[in-house]
């Protein structure tokens, strides 16, 4: 048995390593998943175009409802480029992913942790900016 890989993105493996082709199956949510597990599949078995097109296609597919569980396995995998995408659409687009569960998705600490510092981050800059503003009409006669 191949650990955490299920029978179709299994498949789809060895699919692509028969015809060239890759399928990443229906849907946003189970595209990123299957390109997620067919990555590790491709580091795993040394196949390097695979694992590339799997990294395009992970960063192609990061939307309110997939920017979280991405995230998470870009932490996972240390997978810099996805991480700070992830991070930075989720900053970007933080009420849609709130509104896809985005934030009821997340379960690791250290991502909780760098979001809430993102945030934090996001709101010194508003207030700096609002400082300027501020000091900026003082200063003007």
């Amino acid at each position: 048995t191949v650990p955490k890989t299920d029978l179709a993105s299994f498949t789809a493996f060895i699919d692509y390593l028969c015809t060239d082709q890759l399928d990443l199956g229906e849907g946003e949510g189970e595209q990123a998943r299957r390109a997620l597990v067919l990555r590790e599949l491709a580091q795993m078995y040394q196949v390097p175009r695979l694992e590339l097109l799997c990294a395009q296609a992970l960063q192609e597919s990061v939307a309110p409802a997939t920017a979280v569980p991405l995230l998470e396995a870009a932490h996972t995998t240390g997978d810099g480029r996805l991480l700070a995408q992830c991070r930075r659409y989720v900053a970007d687009h933080a009420a849609e992913v709130r509104a896809s569960g985005g934030v009821e998705q997340l379960r690791d600490f250290g991502v909780a942790k760098g979001l809430l510092g993102d945030a934090l981050d996001q709101v010194a800059e508003l207030k700096m900016g609002a400082a300027r503003t501020a000091a900026g009409q003082r200063a003007a006669p």
